[in-house]
């Protein structure tokens, strides 16, 4: 399965860079993101005014009933992992891990990836082991 990272939407809906590879994600196999990542989607959509609430409602509906897109609750031991992830790879300045980022990198499952454009979030995910897709950023620039 490919974890979206919030950014990845958040492009979708905005129409950035990576939005045609987002699409092909949706598109090409099973999809999800975490419940803390959609939150994140949803402040990012409203402060920015890309979509009010009930149209970024009505477009994840859509794609979870299409089963391009599942929204994933987050169960206990994934919030363990997520805060033992936080503690050890957060560096203010040098490594800025959003705490939605390491709900996202504790989600992932042995066959999981994670789709982002995020360098810190890539890094993270290569350290444990879990592979990327790297997204081109709204730069379009990839993380290494």
């Amino acid at each position: 399965m490919i974890l979206l990272d919030a950014y990845a939407l958040v492009a979708l809906l905005g129409d950035e860079p990576p939005a045609a590879e987002v699409a092909a994600l949706l598109d090409e196999g099973e999809c999800a993101m975490t419940a803390v990542n959609l939150a994140e989607v949803v402040d990012v959509a409203g402060r920015t005014g890309r979509l009010e609430p009930g149209e970024l409602r009505d477009l994840v509906g859509t794609l979870a009933v299409s089963g391009r897109l599942r929204v994933l609750t987050v169960a206990e031991d994934s919030a363990w992992r997520a805060g033992d992830l936080r503690g050890k790879h957060y560096a203010n300045k040098s490594s800025e891990l959003s705490l939605a980022a390491c709900f996202l990198l504790g989600s992932a499952g042995p066959d999981d990836a994670i789709a982002t454009a995020d360098a810190p979030v890539a890094r993270a995910a290569r350290a444990e082991g879990i592979p990327i897709v790297a997204l081109s950023s709204s730069s379009g620039r990839r993380p290494e």
